[in-house]
């Protein structure tokens, strides 16, 4: 049954504590999976958090705390002794156990890794550590199963079974050479079927899809979703097998892109939560707010130069909301999808002028739409003939410059390797803004 934590439940979870009543705990609370128990850890204060985890087993306190938001587990982290943190850091996977020890000062680190009993483990994590967090180095786990190219059936078997033991998921089995080398991949299903004498070379399929160690995470995750894979092998330049990476990691890293793309889109310059301090979050918010402002003093200026003309025909300003509001809001369409294209490789084989080409397109057609729909709404209220086409006659060129700025911005932004999500943001939205102002009022001078 799907977990949920309600605020009754909640409630209920934060009396017993409060009351000492540990069956509670045990039978209500801890009997649910790592990442449920996770979500009540994030939910409660950290006293509270502390007494569940101390209601933990070991091994189940590890899966716990690879799953907190990691604000609340460096909280936990900061209340840990060394030999704590190694005792729980033995009983995770390797890439879980580099991510619990990235954000250590290197003095900890140092301390945690040479106190392991396991010094295989202790390499591994050490190696993990050396990568960038966002490349595959950095992504994949030493935790795989391989067999050597020159084993039988039989002999990979007896293999495997040692291998698995170490691993809590098999997805796929490795093929290597003698100084192991990935040469491809074993399928479960024909290695069940074949005979014990059966040679690994006769069975294995040759040119695994395989990723090294400098890709880029997001990388990772195109390749994955293109293939359609669960997990996915990753080798040095000498196409030497080091480690793999699954699903799970993958798909936190296509959460985490969303929500970065998503906060920068609206004009976020950094990662926030929404339980970082007020200065935090301001911090984040201010440089494009700064921006927004100085787009607003902009548009006043150019409003500021037509005052004469404003004066003497004061219906030109009932529609400078209406202009500025649709060249930010086509901008911020088109330069939605070249963004999205950008991040999903989909526009990979359109030159820039076939983007523009269609972009502009599709704006002519949109502003041919839109300019005769406020044309006829103007022309049926009895406005001035003149007013009639100078607000549509500006409509279509603002719709049409906006897709346009929207179409070359984010690619411009892209070939100088600025994240394109910035042009779905305040950025192309001001500059729009502005630009279509300045349009309109030049189109009602060239009438007026």
């Amino acid at each position: 049954m799907k977990f949920e934590l309600t605020k009754d439940f909640l409630e209920e979870i934060i009396e017993a504590i409060e009351v000492d009543n540990v069956q509670f705990i045990t039978e209500k609370v801890l009997k649910h999976y790592p990442a449920d128990v996770a979500e009540v850890l994030d939910a409660v204060n950290k006293n509270q958090a502390q007494y569940i985890y101390q209601l933990m087993d070991e091994e189940f306190a590890s899966e716990v705390l690879v799953e907190l938001d990691e604000d609340v587990r460096d909280e936990f982290l900061a209340s840990f002794s060394n030999s704590e943190i190694t005792t729980q850091v033995e009983l995770m996977d390797t890439d879980d156990a580099a991510d619990f020890l990235q954000d250590l000062p290197d003095s900890r680190k140092d301390d945690i890794l040479s106190n392991m009993e396991d010094v295989e483990l202790s390499s591994d994590i050490a190696n993990l550590l050396s990568y960038d967090e966002e490349t595959a180095g950095g992504l994949m786990a030493k935790e795989f199963i391989c067999a050597n190219v020159d084993w039988t059936v039989g002999e990979t078997l007896a293999n495997l079974r040692k291998q698995a033991q170490e691993i809590d998921h098999v997805y796929t089995v490795y093929v290597i050479s003698e100084h192991n080398k990935l040469l491809g991949t074993l399928s479960l299903k024909t290695f069940l079927y074949a005979d014990n004498e059966t040679p690994i070379k006769d069975l294995y399929r040759p040119n695994p899809i395989a990723v090294k160690t400098s890709v880029s995470d997001r990388e990772v995750a195109v390749v994955m979703d293109k293939y359609d894979l669960v997990a996915v092998p990753v080798v040095n330049e000498a196409g030497v097998l080091l480690g793999r990476i699954t699903i799970d990691d993958v798909v936190d890293v296509m959460r985490e892109d969303a929500e970065r793309d998503m906060q920068l889109a609206t004009g976020v310059t950094e990662k926030i939560e929404a339980t970082d301090s007020p200065w935090i979050i301001t911090r984040a918010r201010l440089p494009w707010l700064l921006v927004g402002m100085v787009g607003g003093i902009l548009g006043a200026l150019v409003i500021g130069k037509f005052e004469g003309q404003l004066a003497l025909f004061p219906q030109l300003a009932f529609f400078i909301p209406l202009i500025a509001a649709m060249g930010g809001n086509v901008g911020v369409q088109s330069s939605a999808l070249i963004v999205q294209g950008l991040a999903n490789n989909s526009l990979k084989f359109d030159s820039t002028f076939a983007k523009i080409s269609k972009e502009f397109l599709v704006a002519i057609i949109n502003g041919a739409i839109l300019s005769i729909l406020i044309f006829g709404y103007n022309y049926l209220f009895g406005a001035d003939y003149r007013l009639c086409f100078t607000v549509s006659l500006a409509l279509f060129a603002v719709i049409l410059l906006a897709g346009i700025m929207g179409t070359l911005v984010p690619l411009m932004l892209h070939k100088y390797k600025i994240d394109p999500a910035l042009a779905t943001g305040p950025f192309i939205t001001t500059l729009n803004d502005v630009l279509g102002l300045l349009l309109y009022f030049w189109i009602g001078y060239a009438f007026y």
